[in-house]
């Protein structure tokens, strides 16, 4: 393969995840154009990118065949989604896509797509295989009053922690009932709460493991964090794993509390705290290239162990013709 180009969908802030791909090519000396694609022009990532280019909004019935047309455009190997909402499109328009653009798609099949993507579906998964999740409650439940506070209520497709809460009182309980619409009502947990990067080769075979205490977060994404070895979880994401067989970067979310490791959300996409893992010597972005250039991965840990990650916002200056302004 002479040229290795990656399009990366709803790019948005996704600057550290852009400069990930651009350095892991240019370690391998891959020639390589990263292009960043999304519906706002004011996309941070798009002026960080190699190229920038204007697709339509997810919503629109022409997404596909936009995307396709990049690709071909943009001699495109590689399509990488970063949202939610692109991830079952894609999944069922996979074939449509790699056969008009001969591009691959950096996406799990559908039906792993669809138990990730609906917060019940996952509950029910993890159940059937004898995961450990805190207990789901119906309406019934609720409206009988056969539970025990704290509970937390979360929207069943949601993301980003958006309409998530936790709830202590009836008053509250009500409240975050008339809020949010489709609820999955759990037992509320304590303990560490970590997200763990994992990375799965094309044929489902893990590669990398990362678990990252959440230190702190910001809307729903971290903002610290702290590389963490910790053989508890990673043995049981890996369990997971083959039982789920999901491809490319897994974020998954547990809390390990005193009953030991309690699954909280799986998404099947490079999480927004990935660029912490990547640093840390599990590089996704660098292992993609490998994969696209035939090359057999096989499982490691070599990253590093006890680092921490502060994030921090910056800014991109545009002048009147919408260019990024060097101070």
């Amino acid at each position: 393969m002479d040229e290795i180009n990656i399009l990366i969908l709803s790019a948005g802030r996704r600057v550290e995840l852009v400069q990930s791909f651009q350095k892991a090519a240019k370690k391998l000396t891959v020639q390589s154009t990263i292009v960043a694609a999304d519906c706002s022009d004011t996309a941070p990532a798009l002026y960080l990118a190699d190229k920038a280019y204007k697709l339509p909004k997810i919503t629109e019935p022409n997404y596909v065949e936009a995307i396709i047309d990049a690709c071909l455009k943009e001699k495109i190997a590689l399509i990488v989604p970063t949202i939610d909402t692109d991830l079952l499109l894609l999944a069922e328009n996979r074939s449509l896509i790699e056969e008009k653009s001969g591009a691959k798609v950096l996406i799990s099949d559908a039906n792993v797509i669809k138990i990730c993507r609906d917060k019940i579906n996952t509950q029910l998964f993890l159940e059937k295989n004898q995961f450990q999740i805190p207990k789901m409650y119906s309406l019934e439940e609720i409206n009988t009053g056969t539970y025990e506070f704290p509970l937390f209520i979360k929207p069943k497709s949601g993301s980003s922690s958006v309409n998530t809460f936790k709830v202590t009182t009836l008053d509250e309980l009500q409240n975050a009932l008339s809020i949010v619409r489709d609820p999955l009502i759990q037992d509320y947990m304590e303990g560490d709460e970590f997200t763990i990067d994992v990375f799965l080769d094309f044929n489902s075979s893990v590669v990398s493991v990362v678990p990252r205490l959440r230190i702190a977060t910001r809307s729903g994404e971290i903002s610290k964090g702290k590389i963490i070895k910790d053989r508890e979880v990673i043995n049981e994401v890996i369990t997971l794993m083959e039982v789920l067989k999901p491809i490319g970067h897994i974020t998954v979310q547990v809390m390990k509390t005193v009953k030991g490791i309690e699954f909280i959300e799986i998404n099947p996409r490079f999480g927004g705290g990935a660029p912490m893992s990547i640093q840390s010597g599990a590089d996704s972005t660098e292992n993609l290239f490998r994969l696209l250039l035939g090359q057999e991965l096989t499982y490691h840990e070599d990253y590093r162990d006890n680092l921490t990650f502060v994030r921090f916002d910056s800014s991109i200056c545009l002048d009147e013709n919408m260019q990024p302004v060097q101070w």
